[in-house]
């Protein structure tokens, strides 16, 4: 084989494919369903949306992938290889997750400094230092927020700080759940643009979860809508963009999408 086709071959593997998933809360005559039969791909360096109304199993599908849910049937594939429901060490230097809430998501009681720290301590990683400096410019904090504590920060720049703890062990794939929701409106522009700017720089991949759909036209690649616990249509953002969703569900969230304008 010719070393393009390798690279060709390469390329053709996903970063991140989902085959027939189904997820369980509960248990015995509880037990309930909360996903369906959910499958996609998403292609290195590409950015893939999760969309969907409140419940309808987006989120639980992204919880699923970073291992939070361990009751799960299906096919799993990180780069061409399938995982279990138990997760490894290196599977979190493959993939790591945003959270919704910054003001949740960080210890009140570690310096900035720490939060970067302990992931790089944990897998037993040098230059610490460095590292963690690098990272708050990487999301254009700077240095001088190190020794600061959460409470000190604005919202802003509580997320910018959980997205710089996400790359820390230098992941290729992000898990964004609703990462601007928590955030005043002025703001949510500046972090989406970070977002859109360190997956061109650092050639990540993204798994988005939104129910707003103009944060999906401006991140993403394809889009699969969500209701009721399944994949209900998968299309691209510019066929969104020109309003020409199949599925009655899909044009419904089109047009109750407040200040969404397919234009």
């Amino acid at each position: 084989m010719h070393s393009s086709e390798i690279v060709q071959q390469q390329e053709a593997v996903a970063a991140l494919e989902i085959q027939n998933l189904d997820v369980f809360f509960g248990q015995g005559q509880d037990r309930l369903q909360a996903v369906k039969g959910v499958s996609f791909s998403v292609p290195k360096g590409g950015s893939f949306g999760l969309v969907g109304e409140s419940g309808s199993g987006k989120s639980t599908v992204l919880r699923t992938v970073s291992g939070l849910i361990s009751d799960w049937k299906g096919v799993i594939n990180i780069k061409g290889n399938a995982i279990d429901h138990r997760r490894d060490k290196a599977f979190y230097k493959t993939i790591q997750m945003v959270f919704q809430d910054p003001y949740a998501s960080l210890h009140p009681r570690h310096t900035i400094d720490r939060t970067l720290s302990e992931p790089l301590i944990l897998h037993g990683l040098k230059d610490r230092d460095a590292r963690v400096d690098q990272a708050l410019v990487d999301v254009g904090l700077g240095t001088s927020f190190r020794f600061r504590y959460p409470h000190q920060l604005s919202g802003g720049q509580r997320q910018r700080v959980a997205i710089a703890r996400s790359l820390m062990l230098e992941p290729e794939i992000l898990l964004l759940d609703e990462p601007t929701s928590a955030l005043d409106v002025s703001v949510q522009a500046e972090i989406l643009n970070l977002l859109a700017d360190l997956r061109e720089r650092k050639n990540l991949t993204y798994l988005l979860v939104t129910h707003n759909l103009a944060v999906v036209a401006h991140m993403c690649d394809d889009i699969a809508v969500m209701n009721r616990g399944e994949i209900v249509e998968v299309m691209s953002v510019e066929e969104m963009r020109n309003a020409e969703p199949e599925h009655p569900y899909t044009r419904e969230l089109l047009m109750a999408s407040e200040g969404y304008v397919p234009e």
